[in-house]
């Protein structure tokens, strides 16, 4: 008995740990995806921070980024460019896929076969991309923004622990 309750907790650890998250593009079928990353964005001074998350689809694979908006007419808009770290470039086309919920608004960007596996070889740097909408006083900032792969906005050069996502291991892992 002494044996069988710890092996039992270790059991479910490890399952809640190996559980990979789903996601689906506005109300489709879930697909295995990586975490939602947050990512700098130092230029947009309404939050700073862009959620970035990619999915595999039987077609290749699914690009989420999220913002903050101060109100839903402001929209990501246009094509995104994903900057890799051994420096090749993605250029998505925008395909109208958005949606607007609790402050954010949301665009999806489909991968091909090609871009993924360029994705599992190299880890995401940047993604660059533009929120349009009216600007009004007080309200929405609209214009060209990147969003940087890293993971606190402040670090000092004796810190020698990773500071960005390993992003590209994520992807190799769906």
């Amino acid at each position: 008995m002494k044996f069988k309750t710890p092996f039992l907790i270790l059991l479910l650890l490890s399952t809640f740990a190996n559980a990979q998250e789903k996601m689906s593009v506005k109300g489709s079928k879930g697909y295995p995806a990586t975490q939602s990353y947050t990512f700098i964005c130092e230029k947009y001074a309404f939050s700073g921070e862009a959620d970035v998350q990619v999915a595999k689809t039987e077609k290749g694979g699914v690009l989420k980024l999220s913002i903050a908006t101060a109100n839903a007419e402001a929209r990501i808009a246009g094509g995104v460019y994903v900057d890799l770290a051994n420096g090749d470039v993605i250029a998505c086309v925008d395909k109208n896929v958005k949606e607007t919920v609790e402050g954010k608004t949301t665009s999806y960007y489909y991968f091909t076969p090609a871009e993924m596996i360029k994705l599992k070889k190299a880890d995401i740097q940047g993604i660059r991309f533009i929120i349009a909408g009216n600007s009004k006083s007080f309200g929405n900032q609209t214009g060209y923004f990147t969003a940087v792969n890293k993971m606190n906005y402040f670090s000092t050069g004796y810190d020698k622990s990773k500071k960005t996502f390993d992003t590209a291991t994520a992807i190799s892992t769906l």
